[in-house]
């Protein structure tokens, strides 16, 4: 019998695409909303669990695709040779997924030993906040006039070395991402779109990944159809983020994020404090 009912599988769909590309972290919110509705209590449930966090991130993925639809185009393009620009922004995502796809493969078990529990996504959510807070007046969170077709190899690695850090969950990917690309150089519009394609890369690869490796596992716990719907759910939601976050961020800082991250890591460790 399946523990994932239709209103588990709707809310993590939700979660998942409400907080994807948002720098507050997916896993870190997934992980939490899964402990409260009491899902993954044994091993083969939280394998497939597991399974299931990656593979609803396809419809956040879609949602990139379907936003992004002209850039992923030149992307297309790029690859078969008919748009120096596409090609150029495609070395760079290969540069800067190369770091954490060896990181991950080589430490990914290690990690998720130590670091996927509530107590470590709840720091990292209040550090990743204090940074925010801490740093949102200094010049280079400013960023610069740097375009995304700009990005070159050196300016690639950075940025890929520091997605490498979220493998801690909490951390956020998207944060990171962002904070580098304007770390170096590249205006606000130009880290956002070079971390929302990086994502549809990463993620990408990784629900590949866990699909072949896990998937049937997931799909004889859980069944297909609420999986199926999580990943709507997913898209609906992750169309409606990245849509808010890209306006937003055209006017403001990121600071709004900074607080919301030390607003629900002290929740989340009072509540365990006092449980």
């Amino acid at each position: 019998m399946s523990d994932l009912g239709w209103i588990d599988a709707a809310v993590l769909g939700l979660v998942e695409g409400l907080t994807e590309y948002l720098p507050v972290s997916s896993t870190g919110h997934l992980l939490v909303a899964s402990r409260l509705l009491g899902i993954g209590g044994d091993d083969r449930t939280q394998g497939a669990l597991d399974a299931y966090a990656i593979c609803i991130q396809s419809g956040a993925i879609l949602a990139v695709v379907v936003l992004y639809r002209h850039r992923t185009a030149q992307l297309v393009q790029g690859a078969l040779g008919r748009s120096p620009g596409g090609r150029r922004i495609l070395v760079a995502l290969a540069v800067a997924f190369a770091p954490a796809a060896v990181t991950g493969l080589l430490a990914g078990a290690l990690v998720k030993s130590l670091l996927f529990g509530v107590v470590p996504v709840a720091v990292a959510w209040m550090a990743g906040g204090l940074f925010i807070l801490g740093t949102r007046d200094r010049p280079w969170t400013r960023g610069g006039n740097l375009g995304l077709e700009l990005i070159g190899v050196r300016q690639a690695a950075v940025i890929g070395l520091a997605q490498t850090v979220a493998l801690w969950p909490g951390i956020s990917r998207s944060l990171v991402t962002i904070l580098a690309a304007l770390c170096i150089g590249c205006s606000m519009k130009a880290a956002v779109e070079f971390s929302f394609l990086l994502g549809l890369v990463t993620l990408g690869a990784a629900t590949a990944y866990e699909a072949l490796r896990s998937g049937p596992e997931m799909i004889e716990v859980f069944g297909v159809a609420a999986p199926a719907l999580g990943l709507v759910v997913a898209f609906a939601a992750a169309l409606t983020s990245i849509r808010w976050m890209v306006g937003w961020l055209e006017t403001r800082s990121l600071a709004v994020f900074g607080w919301y991250r030390l607003g629900i890591g002290a929740v989340v460790l009072l509540a365990l404090a006092v449980s």
